[in-house]
């Protein structure tokens, strides 16, 4: 069996680019999300999210009727030969555990729906131990399904998914079941015709594991070079050249190394945290893991005050341009972005904060109050006392600085991501305070 029918439940990130995916190597998917106002733009060809290259390959696929949308999760599920879960684990509110009640209430809908055995395949990020309950959940409503429940976590970096998906470095699986192993041979299939993508298969609470292990790993080699580039700071260093140094060791790897404002997004976040409460729930501390979540937090806003700072510790009456708002480039999403906590410091010093974002601004305005959003570069630091770039956004990397120069009221600009080399800022005339580099004289 090559061709596999599949069922994605939920169309959110993880859902709807696995599920365009998935249909491009040749399977046939139906994407289910109970959002009728969300399925109806899908069907219309308009994205829920902004990645670059999915409007397409959505397009393509559903003209060749190998995917579709619906509503109903009965009709979705009931020839399927597996099932996708994909809905969201957001932190709960409280605690901070993830909120698995979507995954849940999914898993008993599909229960319900299941009229052949099929594989259930928990594609959410969810807790060690997540998949148990799962398929406790459909023994208990489809004793008789013949259903097996798998872990599948996936690795996809937003802005650059459909090409993580299409090339991973490895593909994970949890299961101890032969049949189920099987039929996630078939549907990663093609990716070993493109390439030697090893399926790390493995327990499937193992497999859960991974996935936060991964991210937490991750977490602190970001918050472990930013905390390097403070030091930088005191002692003269450069932050940069200590990066190159250390990733040229292959032991280590380059990626990860680039010093900035902090972590953000939908997945570091909510992944650690919800990693320290598994670890807490087991009476296993995880001190590293707990010192990075603490150290990531407060640097946030301690950028707001770098830039006050900048500013000659004091803002009251003075305009701060923004550039960036997304956590990164190429994606729309706002979640965590570094740029909120950095505004709000901003603001509670009494500065005034004109902002510009490609892509991230509809999103922002829901989360930031009195921000005045503008459509370019130019137009935020128009008459503004300092410019500040917090996101490393690709047209922001050949900035006019000279014009920058001109329109600025005063000549600060405040690099959180090092695009610019300061001797070339200085070039046009611009005072420029970068990340972990020595102070200017």
């Amino acid at each position: 069996m090559s061709h596999v029918r599949i069922a994605m439940i939920g169309t959110g990130y993880v859902g709807l680019v696995s599920g365009a995916c998935f249909s491009d190597f040749g399977h046939e998917v139906v994407c289910v999300d109970k959002d009728k106002r969300k399925i109806d733009l899908l069907e219309q060809g308009v994205m829920p999210i902004y990645e670059p290259g999915l409007a397409e390959l959505v397009a393509s696929n559903v003209r060749a009727n190998r995917l579709s949308f619906t509503t109903d999760l009965a009709s979705g599920v009931k020839d399927a030969d597996a099932v996708f879960i994909a809905v969201g684990t957001p932190s709960r509110r409280g605690d901070g555990h993830a909120d698995l009640s979507y995954v849940f209430a999914a898993a008993e809908e599909i229960a319900r729906a299941l009229t052949k055995p099929a594989v259930i395949v928990t594609k959410s990020t969810v807790p060690v131990g997540t998949g148990d309950e799962v398929e406790r959940i459909i023994a208990e409503v489809a004793p008789d399904s013949g259903a097996r429940v798998v872990s599948n976590p996936e690795f996809l970096r937003e802005g650059a998914a459909i090409a993580d998906f299409k090339r991973p470095d490895r593909v994970v699986v949890g299961t101890d079941d032969e049949i189920a192993r099987q039929a996630m041979r078939d549907i990663y299939r093609p990716l070993s015709l493109n390439q030697s993508a090893p399926i790390l298969f493995t327990g499937r609470r193992t497999s859960e594991l991974i996935k936060y292990a991964a991210n937490a790993f991750l977490a602190v080699k970001i918050t472990f070079i930013n905390e390097i580039a403070d030091l930088c700071e005191q002692v003269g260093a450069d932050v940069q050249e200590v990066s190159r140094g250390m990733g040229a060791d292959n032991r280590i790897g380059s990626k990860f190394l680039h010093a900035g404002p902090g972590y953000g997004g939908s997945c570091f976040p909510k992944d650690t945290l919800a990693l320290l409460k598994t670890a807490d729930d087991n009476d296993t501390p995880l001190r590293i893991v707990e010192a990075t979540v603490q150290v990531n937090d407060a640097r946030k806003r301690a950028m707001g005050r770098k830039v006050i700072k900048a500013m000659d510790g004091d803002v009251r009456g003075k305009t701060v341009g923004i550039l960036g708002l997304t956590f990164k480039p190429n994606t729309d999403d706002m979640r965590d972005a570094p740029a909120i906590a950095i505004i709000q410091a901003l603001q509670d010093a009494g500065a005034a904060v004109r902002a510009y974002d490609p892509e991230g601004v509809e999103q922002a305005k829901g989360m930031l109050q009195n921000v005045d959003f503008v459509a370019s570069p130019y137009t935020a630091a128009e008459g503004a006392d300092a410019l500040v770039i917090v996101t490393e956004w690709d047209e922001f990397r050949a900035l006019d600085l000279n014009r920058i120069r001109q329109i600025l009221r005063q000549p600060l600009l405040v690099d959180l991501r090092n695009i610019y080399p300061p001797a070339e800022a200085e070039r046009a005339g611009l005072r420029i305070v970068s990340i972990g580099k020595p102070a200017r004289k």
